[in-house]
């Protein structure tokens, strides 16, 4: 039975295991707000703006390597790597699951914009009619909720396993 009361602090344990939940969970959120920030404001249909979509790498590496920088003087490297890539993990579920919502339910035409988009640019480009369905068809098993949502959900776990086997390297208790 547990003992503790609420003003009681949390034992070392429990707050390791906390920390790359917590921070998996706000970097979820955080990338979930700045993918309907990109929605709300249009901006996924500007060409010069779409871009800004990409700033949710450098939040998750921040994230991250706030993360394990709070975790680093009681984890050994591999720990590190761990909380890391579970925070990853926890976020992704998030992505994956909002990317569905922002794609099916708030802007169910997303997909169409973005690919009358991308003919203009590529007509604008040179290309012939030929080269712009050929690049619409490569383009297409992506350019649905599904392998959307799945794409966002696996470059968050790639880029938090190099972001974690890097920092967990530079911050590593000496």
């Amino acid at each position: 039975m547990n003992d503790r009361t609420a003003t009681d602090p949390i034992p070392a344990s429990e707050e390791a295991l906390l920390t790359p939940l917590r921070a998996g969970a706000l970097l979820g959120v955080l990338v979930a707000l700045w993918t309907f920030v990109m929605g709300f404001t249009g901006w996924y249909r500007h060409p010069s703006l779409l871009f800004l979509f990409w700033l949710v790498i450098p939040l998750q590496i921040v994230v991250l390597v706030l993360t394990l920088r709070k975790t680093a003087p009681t984890a050994g490297y591999l720990r590190q790597v761990q909380n890391g890539v579970g925070a990853s993990v926890i976020a992704s579920i998030i992505i994956f699951a909002s990317s569905l919502l922002f794609t099916m339910v708030v802007f169910p035409s997303y997909f169409a914009e973005l690919e009358a988009l991308g003919r203009l640019q590529m007509a604008k480009q040179g290309l012939s009619p030929e080269q712009i369905e050929a690049v619409v068809k490569a383009q297409a098993p992506m350019q649905k909720p599904l392998g959307s949502a799945f794409a966002g959900a696996l470059g968050t776990w790639i880029t938090g396993l190099f972001t974690s086997l890097i920092a967990a390297a530079w911050l590593r208790k000496r």
